[in-house]
């Protein structure tokens, strides 16, 4: 028995989340689109909340939440920015491949990326460093992430610390950050990865388990670019079991 179409279904959700008898050529849109969507409708406090998963130098994997701060559709790289000392920075310097989850559970979509991972450039880690909140720059900072801390208290000791070195009143920050000025750079051991797609799929959510689910690939062959580390063939698409 044929699958029900949409119209056959009779419901306008699971006809807005059917991926179409022909799938897209390109799936990279689509995170944008998703993207838009969950952002426009407020389903979550951090739509962009994505799953990394990495693996460590021992072979040893380990999953963490982090925040899309870019997409390059046309690229087809996925940014985030962390502390490159820490767990996820240590295991992408030895292994710079990357799995990446978005899920929207009232949208009842999924996106998984799978691909290698390179550095962003020092231009752009600077460009995002600068927009973020005083407190969280003063944090990159203070914090050794992943490392063993003695106490809470001795972390609060040595944000205190790095905001007298910069200069920062702590209280005037906590009480409005947008009326003061502050000069704090980008550390350097703090900086952006982009995961570039070569293995994409999208899943949404059906009445009954009947998920719509399909899968993108392509090769990738690098470039030597550092702004653009690769380039991709025409991606090739399947639908799958779900």
């Amino acid at each position: 028995m044929a699958p029900l179409t949409p119209t056959e279904l009779g419901n306008e959700t699971a006809a807005a989340k059917w991926l179409g008898d022909t799938l897209p050529p390109d799936p990279m849109p689509a995170l944008e689109e998703w993207m838009g969507e969950a952002t426009a409708r407020r389903v979550q406090p951090n739509p962009n909340a994505m799953t990394l998963a990495t693996v460590d130098a021992d072979g040893r994997p380990s999953a963490r939440i982090v925040l899309c701060r870019g997409i390059d559709a046309r690229a087809g790289f996925i940014e985030f920015f962390t502390n490159k000392t820490s767990r996820k920075g240590l295991a992408l310097r030895a292994h710079p491949h990357a799995a990446l989850l978005f899920h929207w559970d009232d949208l009842d979509r999924q996106i998984r990326i799978e691909g290698p991972i390179t550095d962003a450039p020092d231009a752009r880690a600077d460009e995002y460093f600068a927009t973020r909140h005083p407190l969280s720059r003063l944090s990159a900072w203070a914090s050794a992430q992943s490392q063993p801390a003695a106490s809470r208290a001795a972390i609060d000791a040595n944000l205190a610390s790095m905001a007298q070195r910069f200069g920062v009143d702590l209280d005037a920050i906590k009480r409005d950050a947008a009326s003061v000025t502050v000069d704090i750079p980008r550390p350097p051991h703090w900086g952006g990865y982009r995961v570039w797609a070569e293995r994409v799929e999208l899943w949404s959510g059906r009445t009954g388990r009947t998920h719509d689910r399909a899968l993108w690939t392509r090769t990738l062959t690098r470039t030597g670019d550092d702004d653009l580390a690769f380039t991709g063939s025409a991606w090739r698409s399947q639908r799958l079991q779900p």
